[in-house]
């Protein structure tokens, strides 16, 4: 079963750091836990119209925090750094 693109990029990650490798062609996003370096590419090419070189991806746990006492869990998730042949994202120019 194809996965819907929209369903496989959840969100821009935007920090300084993903900021700075935006000069070097890469781009950085919050994907799905379940998703694989080859969904991932044909998500962004299909959502973007650009080339994609590389993909490298990376999960994180959750991390332990406590609340009036009570002990939880931040949500666990997994980030995908994206590196173009060619083309640009216009999400990330605009910030």
């Amino acid at each position: 079963m194809i996965k819907n693109p929209r369903d496989i990029l959840k969100k821009p990650l935007i920090t300084e750091k993903s900021m700075d490798l935006v000069g070097e062609n890469k781009y950085t996003f919050i994907v799905d836990l379940n998703s694989n370096k080859i969904e991932i590419k044909r998500a962004v090419e299909e959502l973007f119209k650009v080339k994609v070189d590389k993909v490298h991806t990376l999960r994180y746990k959750g991390k332990v925090k406590r609340v009036r006492g009570r002990i939880g869990r931040t949500s666990a998730y997994k980030k995908a750094i994206v590196t173009l042949k060619e083309g640009k994202i216009e999400i990330f120019e605009g910030v």
